[in-house]
């Protein structure tokens, strides 16, 4: 019997609570499980950023909302039986892109916008799929206000089971999925649960069809929502999207772009919304209150960045508690605010344009506007709105705002004024005017919130504008953040929380600048680069570029090759008046842009005497250059006899405990060396970690024998692959 002649089940009304949660919990899980699945999937592709799972959200909000809005129309074309047969139609279309995988032939272009690059990645291998899902949600809602069950007319208890599955399936990915199966194995497994959810959607459509049920009203009733309604609706869902992606991409800056780095603060935004949308409370309102403002105030250190030069594991846990407590609030904000059920749909869709603007200005609009992530700072600006009393009549909180923003640039005139004179001399000035403007606006508008925070916007406004920064140059790409600074005679390159090479201020002035930091001469990859076997050497590979410190280990006729996937990286290195390692002693040295593991396998006749692993920005771990096969491409573009070194300095993962079992698994001799530094006499000697292999001991040279070399062995464990790596795994205690 078809369905569109098949009975509808209202005799059965009791069933239709349990097929329907069942039906939604299987949708949600899919799709959130999809999420982290196939951005691990992507990740070789796109060189493992941190801001590969930043757009990863931008694509999967922006397509939620053409689920939510496909929905919304969807539910006023057609009669209930036609939404079913149509949506079932969809859901076989997306069958096509089962399994999923990148798209053959694919490759990531180095001179190509990577935002842009990524999205048409995810559109072409999960864009089907994800579409026929996103739209579940509000589409079986609507259908079981038809259905005739118990609380038909306030079917908004649905959504708490939709992302209970979403919370479920994203900690199921990385704390069960990953640690036991491949991503192939995952995609099939997932694939199945796909095919098997068309099954439950034709079960849901037997049980619609029966009488409207009229339907509860929530706060507001009108027919059409107000334009100021919908903003709110869209403003209340942006707040916390935006801070869970900035709270994400700090995170992954300086612990590691990896799912379970992703899915952490994903979960406690979908279980802010579990316990948000609920007629139950979990505070009362005023506790809730007081709660949120304190995590803001927290928050806002973090996004200051008044908490240190980065993040140790107990910073985690105090900034996704801090991110959940806002979440919660908001979310039970635009829970109390929701309308009435005949216009379920439209409210979803405003909620997915609010998340998918958080998305767009972290993902696109702050890596153009900003040198850092100043989007968090400006997020937990704007998150002040949620405890301001907005009532009363809009033009007189308009002219609330204005009064306040006014009375802010005149007190700020003198900051300005001095800032702009004396640049970084009269920066102690500046701030003594600033607070004393603090403290004249809020004496003077104390009786309206809105003023003092109109006021309190340009004074920090006018104190980001004027403020010192150490800084010579800042920048950010799509890859993370880059700074120039100049200290102790030195000067500096970081990116994300790492010093990634430094030269010597009085280099400038001419001949061969001296390597430091990790390169310093005594360090490890110093002792590899002038050993025996390095004076033998014809061609030299780094994959890394730095400020191309290693270039000065080179030695009259060698050909040196570097790797790259960030052209601002090589901007940087190439530019005199900052490092002159390059220009000074490898000016011919060609850097190959692109993922370096994509390029090499590309450059079939290249052979190195010497390949240099240094490709790990900040402190996180691109696992795609450290599997299995990532060694075996470097061993095939070793020359016979050959080095392969791998640079692995770490403050939160034993990187050594993967290379060590590839190496045993390849049977490779391997050493390493835990340089400890000596920066009491030299402040450019700092302490490193380095693993040399080679295909025999005897192909180590003379660093077979060397006592500061130690030979590295093999845990046993899994060996790490392109289809299984486990970084929850090789956490540091």
């Amino acid at each position: 019997m078809s369905l569109s002649k098949a009975p509808a089940l209202a005799a059965s009304p009791r069933l239709a609570p349990a097929v329907f949660v069942l039906t939604l919990f299987l949708s949600a899980s899919l799709l959130f499980f999809v999420q982290p699945l196939f951005t691990r999937i992507v990740l070789p592709h796109v060189g493992g950023s941190p801001a590969v799972w930043t757009t990863a959200m931008l694509f999967f909000q922006t397509v939620l909302i053409a689920g939510y809005l496909y929905a919304h129309l969807l539910t006023r074309a057609l009669p209930v039986r036609g939404q079913v047969m149509v949506h079932l139609g969809v859901w076989a279309v997306a069958l096509i892109s089962l399994p999923l995988s990148v798209p053959a032939g694919w490759q990531f272009d180095a001179d190509g916008l990577a935002v842009w690059q990524t999205l048409l990645l995810f559109a072409a291998g999960v864009g089907l799929p994800f579409f026929a899902l996103s739209a579940n949600a509000p589409l079986i809602q609507f259908w079981y206000s038809r259905s005739g069950g118990p609380s038909a007319d306030d079917p908004y208890f649905l959504y708490g089971a939709s992302n209970l599955g979403s919370l479920v399936a994203l900690l199921g990915f990385p704390l069960a999925a990953e640690p036991l199966f491949g991503a192939s194995q995952i995609g099939i497994g997932w694939a199945a649960g796909f095919v098997a959810l068309g099954g439950a959607l034709a079960m849901s459509g037997l049980f619609t069809g029966g009488p409207a049920v009229p339907l509860a009203h929530g706060p507001s009733q009108d027919a059409r929502p107000r334009w100021g309604e919908v903003a709110r609706w869209a403003f209340l869902a942006f707040i916390p999207s935006s801070l869970m992606l900035s709270v994400t991409l700090k995170i992954s800056i300086d612990m590691g772009s990896f799912p379970l780095v992703w899915a952490v603060p994903l979960a406690l935004y979908l279980l802010s919304f579990v316990l948000a949308f609920s007629n139950r409370r979990l505070l009362a309102p005023r506790t809730l209150t007081i709660v949120a403002a304190l995590a803001l105030a927290v928050l806002s250190l973090y996004a200051f960045g008044l908490h240190g030069n980065y993040l140790d594991w107990g910073s985690v846990g105090v900034l996704l508690v801090c991110f959940f407590c806002i979440a919660l609030f908001a979310h039970r904000k635009l829970y109390e605010a929701r309308p009435d059920g005949h216009r379920l749909t439209g409210f979803y869709l405003t909620m997915s344009v609010g998340g998918a603007l958080g998305g767009l200005f972290n993902s696109v609009v702050a890596p153009l506007v900003f040198s850092g992530l100043q989007e968090a700072m400006i997020t937990a600006v704007l998150a002040v709105l949620l405890f301001l009393p907005l009532v009363g009549n809009r033009r007189a909180l308009g002219q609330q705002l204005i009064q306040g923003i006014t009375i802010g640039m005149v007190v700020s005139v003198p900051a300005l004024l001095i800032g702009y004179s004396q640049g970084a001399n009269g920066w102690g000035a500046v701030l003594m005017i600033l607070v004393l403007g603090s403290v004249i606006c809020l004496a003077w508008l104390r009786r309206s919130a809105l003023s003092c925070y109109g006021a309190g916007v340009v004074l920090l406004l006018v104190g980001a504008l004027v403020g010192h920064d150490p800084a010579t140059w800042r920048d950010r790409s799509f890859f993370g953040t880059h700074v120039v600074t100049e200290e102790a005679g030195m000067r500096l390159y970081g990116n994300g929380t790492t010093v990634h090479g430094a030269q010597r201020l009085a280099d400038d002035a001419g001949g061969r600048p001296e390597p430091l930091y990790y390169y310093h001469r005594n360090g490890p990859l110093a002792q590899v680069l002038t050993s025996a076997k390095a004076d033998a050497a014809e061609r030299v590979g780094i994959v890394g570029l730095g400020v191309g410190s290693l270039a000065c280990y080179a030695q009259e006729g060698q050909d040196w090759h570097f790797y790259e996937i960030d052209r601002m990286v090589d901007r940087i290195a190439r530019t005199p008046e900052w490092f002159r390692f390059l220009t000074a002693c490898t000016p011919d040295a060609p850097t190959h842009m692109g993922d370096a593991r994509m390029v090499l396998d590309r450059q079939k006749d290249m052979r190195f005497d010497i390949l240099v692993i240094d490709a790990y920005s900040s402190d996180s771990v691109p696992v795609h250059l450290t599997t299995n096969e990532a060694m075996q491409l470097y061993l095939d573009r070793l020359a016979p006899g050959g080095l392969l070194v791998y640079h692995i300095s770490n403050r939160y993962y034993d990187i050594d405990i993967p290379l060590a079992r590839s190496a045993e698994d390849l049977g490779l001799a391997a050493r390493i060396q835990d340089y400890k530094g000596n920066t009491k006499e030299d402040l450019g000697d700092v302490a490193m970690t380095a693993v040399v292999l080679a295909r025999s001991a005897d192909d180590l040279g003379d660093l077979a024998e060397d006592p500061r070399w130690r030979v590295l062995e093999s845990d046993g464990g899994p060996v790490w692959t392109d289809d299984y790596a486990n970084l929850v795994s090789i956490i540091r205690n």
